[in-house]
């Protein structure tokens, strides 16, 4: 069943769908401050491992390639990243990071 709401599609079934939502396999810092972003990341990268995830996707946007520099900072030294590159083509390119994380 089909469901138009503003400025959003929900898709009502037995899944609860919203077109709003990210996959838990990523995580949204467009449009956040260094800081705000930061915090996020590391809070997400600790819930991501929690559950067991391998690979996730970090949405930073393109602009001016700060929030990306930092992101790409933290990932170097955080504990729970195996690895990261940057998005190929279809995945968001250089607006995106693409992390392997550890393994429990």
């Amino acid at each position: 069943m089909l469901k138009l709401v503003p400025g959003a599609l929900t898709i009502l079934d037995k899944n609860k769908y919203h077109a709003n939502t990210p996959p838990e396999n990523e995580v949204r810092l467009r449009h956040l401050t260094v800081d705000e972003a930061l915090l996020k990341l590391d809070q997400y990268l600790n819930g991501a491992f929690m559950v067991g995830l391998y690979q996730i996707k970090i949405i930073h946007g393109k602009g001016t390639g700060t929030l990306r520099q930092a992101v790409r900072e933290q990932l170097t030294k955080h504990p729970l990243v195996k690895s990261y590159r940057p998005g190929n083509y279809g995945e968001g390119e250089e607006g995106v990071t693409i992390v392997e994380l550890a393994q429990k």
